[in-house]
């Protein structure tokens, strides 16, 4: 069974960066898409990033597109979340998803069945 360890969050400046981890144990992500997640009190979970199984083609959320970069390093059996220029309103729990989504629901979070413990980024003003 894939276990997924999430790592890298904190506090940060805006304006500052932060790179998060999702690593598998357990298992591989080899043939498995992964996506980034993000949720705060009182609102829906949101999509952040996505990447297919192939590392080949990436998505993201409209409000993130341009600042954050989803990666797999298929050695390290990591996905990688580069975040830059970082918002207060970037502030949330992060969580690392795994699953087969097809193209047309890889944003959607019933897409994926193993997800991570979550990791808080908070961003000051």
């Amino acid at each position: 069974q894939v276990q997924l360890v999430e790592s890298g969050g904190g506090l940060v400046q805006a304006g500052g960066s932060l790179r998060l981890s999702c690593a598998a144990s357990g298992g591989t992500f080899r043939g498995y898409g992964v996506a980034w997640f993000r949720q705060t009190p009182g609102k829906e979970r949101e999509f952040v990033a996505a990447i297919r199984a192939s590392g080949s083609n990436t998505y993201y959320g409209d409000a993130l597109k341009g600042r954050f970069t989803i990666r797999r390093d298929y050695a390290e059996n990591t996905v990688y979340l580069q975040m830059n220029s970082l918002k207060p309103e970037d502030t949330a729990i992060y969580y690392c998803a795994v699953g087969r989504p097809i193209l047309s629901t890889l944003h959607q979070a019933s897409a994926y069945y193993y997800w991570g413990q979550g990791t808080q980024v908070t961003v000051s003003s």
